[in-house]
C-alpha cells in the first residue's frame, strides 16, 4: 500500500511542548482570559505547551529572514532598510483564529527588545454592506469576492515596503459593516500579523500576486468541520444573549428568538454561507500554511503540523 505523501510532519501536543522547554511564559491567567475569544477555551497551560514553542519557532524564522535580507543587500551593494516580518493566520469562522492572532501578538511583543507587533484583520477590507447589496453579494459575505482584495494587497505591500504610516479600514462586528471615516494607523512595525478567512488564497484569476505572497510565516487553525459548525452555533447563541441585545446590532432582530429558533437560524446561516465558504475557499488553502494547529472537539490543540518541504 502506497503511503500518502504530505508536506507536513505531525507532532503530538506533548512532544511539541518539549521543543521550547526553557522559554518562560510571560502571560498571566488574567491576560489569557482577556485574549480568549467567545466560545474559546484557551488556558494558561495551552499557552505554555502550544504557543510558546510557536513563538520560539517564529523567532527562528525571523532571524533566518533577517540574515537572508542582510546578505542579499550586501551582495547587491545596497543599503539595508528595516522590513517587517509578516505572519498570516487563516482558518474558518469560529475556529479560534482571532484568538490565535491576538495571543501571538501578545507573546511576540514580549520578546527581548520588545518588538512592535501590529495586527490587521481582513474584516476591514470587506466591501461595505451597501456595495455588497448592490453587487448581490450580501449572502456571500466572507467569500473571497466580498473583499477589496486589491486594497488589502496594496496595504500589506506598503507596510512591508516600509511606508511611514499606512491606514487600515475598521470593521464593526456590532453593525456588521465598515465604520465610515475610521482608520487604524500602522507605523512601521517589526512584526505584522494578518488574520482572516482567506489570507492564504493564491492569486485571483488574472492577478499576478496575492497577499499570501508577502507572508514570511503562515498558520492555519484547523478542526473537523462538524466541530467548527457546533462552535459556530454555540457562539451564535451566546451572542444572541449578549451583543444581539443591543438595538445597534445588525442582528438585533434575532434577540428575542427562543433557543430552538435561534439554533435553527444559526444552522441555516452555517449551511448556506459559512460551511460552503469553508469547503470551497478556506480548507483548500490549508496546505499552503507553514504550520497547522489541529484542534480537538473541545477546542484544545491536539497536534501541530509543521511544513517540512
Amino acid at each position: 500500500m502506497t503511503q500518502q505523501q504530505t508536506p507536513f510532519v505531525e507532532i503530538g501536543r506533548m512532544a511539541w511542548s518539549r521543543l521550547a522547554p526553557t522559554t518562560p511564559n510571560p502571560l498571566t491567567e488574567r491576560e489569557v482570559a482577556r485574549l480568549r475569544g467567545l466560545g474559546d477555551r484557551l488556558e494558561l497551560r495551552e499557552v505554555a505547551e502550544v504557543y510558546l514553542p510557536i513563538s520560539r519557532l517564529v523567532s527562528l524564522y525571523q532571524e533566518a529572514a533577517r540574515r537572508l535580507r542582510r546578505d542579499t543587500t550586501a551582495f547587491l551593494g545596497e543599503r539595508e532598510h528595516p522590513v517587517p516580518f509578516v505572519i498570516g493566520v487563516a482558518g474558518s469562522v469560529a475556529v479560534g483564529k482571532s484568538t490565535t492572532a491576538r495571543l501571538l501578538q501578545e507573546l511576540l511583543a514580549r520578546w527581548e527588545g520588545s518588538p512592535r507587533v501590529d495586527l490587521v484583520t481582513t474584516d476591514g477590507f470587506l466591501l461595505p454592506n451597501a456595495e455588497l447589496e448592490r453587487r448581490g453579494l450580501m449572502q456571500r459575505k466572507g467569500f473571497p469576492e466580498a473583499y477589496d482584495r486589491r486594497a488589502l494587497l496594496q496595504c500589506i505591500s506598503r507596510v512591508k515596503s516600509g511606508d511611514e504610516e499606512v491606514e487600515v479600514p475598521v470593521y464593526s462586528h456590532l453593525t456588521y459593516d465598515i465604520v465610515p471615516d475610521e482608520r487604524i494607523v500602522i507605523r512601521r512595525p517589526d512584526i505584522l500579523i494578518v488574520e482572516g478567512l482567506n489570507v492564504l488564497q493564491p492569486p485571483a484569476s488574472k492577478a499576478h500576486m496575492a497577499v499570501s505572497d508577502l507572508f514570511d510565516f503562515s498558520i492555519y487553525v484547523d478542526a473537523r468541520t462538524a466541530s467548527i459548525r457546533e462552535w459556530y452555533v454555540e457562539r451564535f447563541l451566546a451572542l444572541q444573549q449578549g451583543a444581539f441585545q443591543s438595538p445597534d446590532s445588525y442582528f438585533h432582530r434575532f434577540a428575542d428568538l427562543d433557543e430552538q429558533a435561534a439554533r435553527a437560524h444559526a444552522v441555516k446561516i452555517w449551511d448556506a454561507i459559512n460551511g460552503p465558504n469553508l469547503a470551497e475557499n478556506i480548507q483548500p488553502t490549508r496546505s499552503r500554511a507553514d504550520l497547522v494547529l489541529r484542534k480537538d472537539t473541545d477546542h484544545t490543540v491536539r497536534s501541530v503540523l509543521l511544513r517540512k518541504i
